[in-house]
């Protein structure tokens, strides 16, 4: 297959996922090389098929007519993006997790999140993305939702912890997810598995 057929099959998966998708490298490693990968994201964006975030973080971009210019990919889809390319598990945390559920409605200046890969933060449009190393039994063997909340309860304190917080949460979490909660969260602090009960009651 030539070098042609290869950007066209990038180009098509681009061109198919929704408008502010995030892309790296490994998202096209079914399709060739990382070097020809890179090579192809830069002709791309000159193409303005997709627009460059920061070093090797690319996105499909969204274009407001109201503001006259294009929106910045969410903050979360970059660095989700960022670890799916080094193979990091990350779990959104500190007021992250509490915008991400819906519990606070302030933007976080710098956005955070517990990684199983080394400390790091990377910048764009104004707006940080930290990654704090963790140990793996914060991340591993639970699924993203029930991380998600226990990093939000930790953020908010056992008596930061309020029946509307409770109430949020379960309208964030479907029955399923909350099924899941309730055997993962169970090595928990105390105190956090108990609240999560009570969500899922």
């Amino acid at each position: 297959m030539d070098r042609r057929n290869y950007m066209q099959e990038m180009r098509d998966r681009i061109e198919a996922a929704k408008v502010g998708s995030v892309f790296v490298a490994s998202d096209f490693a079914d399709i060739t090389e990382t070097k020809r990968v890179s090579e192809y994201l830069v002709r791309l964006s000159e193409n303005n098929i997709v627009k460059c975030v920061m070093r090797g973080v690319y996105y499909k971009p969204e274009y407001s007519k109201l503001l006259d210019e294009y929106i910045a990919p969410a903050p979360d889809a970059v660095a989700n993006a960022i670890a799916r390319n080094y193979g990091w598990s990350i779990i959104p945390c500190g007021d992250t997790a509490l915008n991400l559920l819906g519990l606070s409605t302030q933007v976080p200046v710098v956005w955070s999140y517990v990684s199983d890969g080394p400390y790091k933060a990377y910048s764009f449009d104004r707006t940080t993305i930290r990654y704090k190393h963790t140990t793996n039994k914060e991340i591993s063997k639970i699924s993203p939702k029930t991380a998600l909340v226990i990093q939000a309860l930790k953020t908010l304190g056992k008596d930061g912890v309020r029946r509307k917080t409770i109430n949020r949460i379960k309208a964030e979490t479907t029955p399923d997810e909350r099924k899941a909660m309730l055997t993962e969260a169970q090595y928990a602090t105390s105190w956090i598995y108990e609240t999560i009960k009570t969500i899922c009651r």
